[in-house]
């Protein structure tokens, strides 16, 4: 089954600033595209950092400000040094966190929660960008149509992985939510069923109205051989 990627979702038409692009033009880029933030590449194309709105903010909250004491932590004495930058170079966050096309929805949503980035640079063996993904495109595999859902659960979860035909389990699909109703041989294969469902990608949830035969499961969890 396959699992959507990097690839399916992420936006390739993408605004980019070279290293000693002017902090004003960065900041008229960001409002005439309608974007949060920028990845910095250099004459090859490669990726060499990104700036965000909160790399360009510090200079409106420490313009004016004293220099910091040795006491101020890290990220204000990176943000007080952004705020006296004027290139691209200067203000980045760098290295870029970035991932490949081919890196899956969850990995990609993973790195972005753990690193705290609200967008991720598409970059290929070499480092050159190739797109951008961001927190609203992971999403976009939400938007499946419910028919396209249903030809998954059906085709790869019901028939190819579990040998069961349609009409021995019905499948119906509204909003993602998926609803399993039917009888199999047994518990094990409704429990696999459900699990599965839920890993088809756009899957909200799973409604389980599965009936089963023989419940192999409670056999093997008294120690008693099926």
């Amino acid at each position: 089954m396959r699992q959507w990627q990097v690839q399916d979702v992420m936006t390739t038409d993408v605004v980019t600033v070279g290293v000693e692009t002017p902090y004003r033009a960065i900041v008229g880029l960001l409002a005439e595209r309608g974007v949060s933030g920028v990845p910095v590449v250099d004459e090859s194309g490669r990726v060499q950092g990104v700036v965000s709105e909160s790399d360009l903010l510090a200079k409106v909250e420490f313009t004016g400000q004293p220099e910091p004491r040795l006491f101020v932590g890290r990220r204000q004495r990176v943000a007080r040094t952004h705020a006296v930058a004027s290139v691209a170079e200067q203000l980045m966050t760098a290295p870029a966190i970035t991932v490949v096309r081919s890196t899956v929805l969850t990995t990609a949503a993973k790195l972005m929660d753990g690193e705290r980035v609200k967008r991720l640079p598409v970059v290929d063996d070499l480092g050159r960008l190739e797109g951008i993904v961001s927190r609203s495109d992971l999403l976009k595999v939400y938007l499946r149509p419910d028919a396209d859902i249903r030809a998954d659960v059906v085709d790869d979860v019901l028939r190819r992985v579990l040998s069961i035909e349609e009409g021995v389990v019905r499948v119906a699909v509204r909003d993602g939510v998926v609803s399993l109703r039917g009888r199999v041989d047994r518990r094990s294969t409704a429990q696999i069923a459900v699990r599965l469902g839920y890993a088809v990608p756009g899957v909200v949830d799973v409604t389980d109205r599965l009936e089963y035969a023989y419940d192999d499961v409670e056999v093997v969890g008294t120690g008693m051989i099926a």
